[in-house]
Order: structure tokens, then sequence, then C-alpha cells
């Protein structure tokens, strides 16, 4: 046997012809055993091709078009996938052709599923198939549902001598169906071909359930994240906004956090931190410091610095093992229109002041290594004065960082977004910031802006 049958490459339309009439003349002759081989192999091949494109990505969507890329014409002429929704409402979510014509038209929203229906997409469905469809049967077929006619229009406009409809079968549930189709005058799909669709059925559905368990996990973390940030209060005169993001690559949930609120002295606490992880412990040693925080912020009216302290000694008594970094900041009026702002950071990014014009400035002085360390270390306290209209941001990392980038790279970027923005509305203000740096990260992001009132 030749070596050269072994060397599986990629079908055209006209090949595929080719391979699939010699195959069938092979199987029902049963006198050349190569083409058969050939013809497994290529399917083989075909299934390995499917099944990367859909684990390529957990965007269902994303998936399913990768999918007919793969399929067309390897298989079909046109292919075109439908989901069911959790109300069991269908939806056309793909329609590709192997020519690539406009087919944008075709998906959308799809009429209800009666039971009553013959048309052979209504009973795969409703859990039959998969089924080989003539389309003159199907144009001829008695059924005048809304759903049949939304069929008979996607054959009229795409053509079609031939088609499968498989199920998409999960868990034991319909979730949508694959169908597949040829025009012109190419070799039909026939029963032979039932195995093989109904193999990229089954994967396709377990690709389908996987996005949708990723989305609901995502969906569920990101909830939880939500539930764990403050609702900011009202601290007039000063504004105050603030922003999170979670993370695209992880499942939604992280350590990062802010919290605003006033004292009982006058003075606003604004606080930021990251807690060390991108999973759910990480969330709620966040949940539990943040409380303990302001727990301490409001039973000692102590400078920023030495509550960092006592939550550094505190912290590693009860949640050994965890580490955070931390910006704990004090807002109090000062003379003439200008405020006062007494600041600890325990590791945290530099807070970016910008002035009315345009000024920006690192907020840098006063490090300390990040909490979880060493708990004994001492936390100096910086007091800055804040010009009359000028914005205080404080943020995580996830904004600045890029993979494979320079720190201080983020930071000149930061600097220039936010000299740009520094008149905007401060809810304008973190929306565009975001828009234009959170794109290229895959970190989770929170940020916090605080604008002082203009001069009277």
């Amino acid at each position: 046997m030749s070596k050269s049958f072994f060397h599986v490459t990629r079908l055209t339309r006209a090949t595929r012809d080719d391979q699939w009439m010699a195959s069938e003349g092979a199987i029902d002759g049963g006198d050349d055993v190569d083409a058969v081989l050939q013809a497994a192999l290529q399917r083989l091949a075909l299934l390995t091709e499917a099944t990367n494109a859909l684990s390529s990505t957990l965007d269902g969507a994303v998936a399913l078009r990768r999918l007919c890329q793969v399929l067309l014409p390897q298989l079909a002429d046109w292919c075109a996938e439908d989901l069911l929704d959790e109300h069991r409402l269908a939806h056309r979510v793909v329609v590709a052709h192997w020519e690539r014509l406009p087919t944008s038209y075709l998906e959308g929203p799809l009429p209800p599923v009666l039971e009553s229906s013959p048309d052979p997409l209504a009973r795969v469905l409703r859990g039959a198939g998969p089924l080989v469809v003539e389309p003159g049967v199907m144009a001829s077929m008695k059924d005048g549902s809304a759903l049949h006619a939304a069929q008979r229009t996607l054959f009229s406009e795409l053509g079609a001598h031939s088609a499968v409809i498989a199920p998409l079968r999960a868990r034991r549930q319909t979730l949508g169906a694959l169908t597949l189709a040829r025009s012109g005058d190419t070799f039909p799909l026939t029963e032979n071909d039932l195995a093989l669709v109904e193999d990229l059925a089954h994967r396709t559905a377990l690709a389908v359930d996987n996005s949708r368990l990723y989305a609901s996990v995502q969906s569920t973390a990101e909830l939880l994240q939500r539930s764990l940030l403050p609702t900011l209060p009202d601290v007039a005169p000063l504004g105050i906004a603030a922003r999170y993001v979670p993370a695209r690559a992880a499942v939604g949930v992280g350590g990062d956090w802010y919290d605003c609120f006033a004292l009982s002295d006058g003075s606003t606490a604004v606080i930021i931190g990251d807690v060390t992880g991108h999973d759910l412990p990480a969330a709620v040693t966040m949940g539990q410091l943040r409380n303990m925080l302001r727990a301490l912020v409001c039973d000692r009216l102590e400078p920023p610095g030495d509550i960092l302290r006592r939550m550094d000694v505190t912290s590693h008594i009860l949640y050994g093992g965890h580490t955070a970094t931390w910006i704990y900041a004090l807002l109090e009026s000062g003379p003439q229109d200008s405020w006062q702002l007494k600041i600890a950071n325990a590791g945290h990014p530099p807070p970016l002041l910008v002035s009315h014009d345009g000024d920006t400035r690192y907020l840098s002085s006063g490090h300390s290594v990040l909490l979880g360390i060493e708990p004994d270390t001492s936390r100096p306290s910086i007091t800055y004065t804040l010009a009359p209209d000028s914005t205080l941001l404080l943020y995580t990392d996830g904004l600045i960082e890029r993979s494979g980038e320079d720190f201080d790279r983020g930071l000149a970027r930061l600097r220039q977004h936010a000299a740009a923005l520094t008149r905007e509305p401060l809810a304008v203000f973190c929306d565009e910031l975001l828009a234009g740096l959170a794109r290229g990260g895959n970190d989770d992001i929170a940020l916090l802006a605080v604008r002082v009132p203009p001069r009277d």
C-alpha cells in the first residue's frame, strides 16, 4: 500500500466530490481498499480539524463560525447552526456559504417549534435525527408553521439538492441543530454521511455546552465580585466615581476592590486594594479584609500608615499566607479651597494626580512593602496638597500592565490619557480611561477617581 494514502490534505469542492464518489463506489463494490482508507483518513482529519476549531475558544458563537470555516467546502456547500435558549426558543446563530455569500440576513430568532410540525428542523429540535433531507420533498410538505416557511426560505435562498440536519445533544438535552447542505452539480449527502455528521454534531454540542457553562460561571463570579464592592456614598463637595472590570482570562472573579466613606471627624476615607490571586479565595479574602479595614478606620482615627500597620498585623494573625497591595488615604479640606491628602501605600501602583490644566503627577513617596510580608514593618503617612478642581485617580495594576511590556510604559500611557480627560465629567473620565486602556490586558481592573471642588 502506498504511503501517499496517509497524506491528508484539505479538500476543495471538486476533490471532495471525487473522493466521496470513489469511496462510495469502493464501499459498494468492495474492490478499492485504498480509496476507502483514504476517505476514512480524510474524515478523521476533518473531525480533528473541527475539534480544534471548536476548542479554540470559549465563545460559543465564535466557535460555531470557526467550525463552518472547517466544514465548508470540505463537507458541505453551506451550513446553518441553530441553538435553543433557556426558554427553548430557537435562534439561528450562524449561516455560512462556501463562496462567502452574504448570509447574515438569514440569521436571528426563529419562529416557535410546534409539536405538530413535520418539518425536519422542528423534528430534530424536538429530539429526532439526524435526518437526511431532500429539499424538494420538504417544499411539497403540508406544514403551515412559520418555522417551516423560514426553512423553505433558507433552502431557496442558498440552494440545495441534499442536506443533513443533526441534533446538538449534550447531557441528555437537545441544545440545537446543525444543518449541512450541498447544492449545484455536486455529489449528494446520503445516509452514508450520517455517522460523520452525527459525530460532528456531538462535538459541536459539547463545545456549546462548555461555552454556556463557562458563561454561567463567569456571570456568577462577576455577580459575587460586584456584590462585595460598595455603593459609593455622597461625599459632597468632593466628586467621586468608581469602575470595576472583571478579568477576561479568568472566571471573572479576583481580589481587586475599592472603598470610600465619610468619617466622624469630617474627613473622607478613600481606599483601593488588590489581594493576590484571581480566584474565589482571593475574592473572599478581599471581602474579609475590606470589612476589617472599615472597622479599624472607624474605630481609630489614626494616620493612614498606622492603620495599615494594624491591618497587616491583624490579617497576618487571621489570614496568614495572603498578600495584598493597598492604598489608604484621607481627604480633608484645607485653607484657600485646597484639600489635604494623607496617604499610605503598601506596594500598590502610585496614585495619579491630574490638575485642571492637565498637569500630571504620580504620588510615589512613602511606599512600603505589600501587606502579608513583614507584619511589623513601618508604614509611613505622606501628606499632599490638592489644588482646586484637580482629580485624584487610584487604580489597580490591570489598568496599566501588559504582558511583555515595561511597567513604566503603562504608567506613561495612563498619564497621557488622564491628562487629555481632566476636564471631562468624572463619570466620562473613568469610562474613557477604561475604553482607552482596558482592552489590552487580561487582569481585572478597579479604579476610583476623586475630584476636588473648584475654587469658589
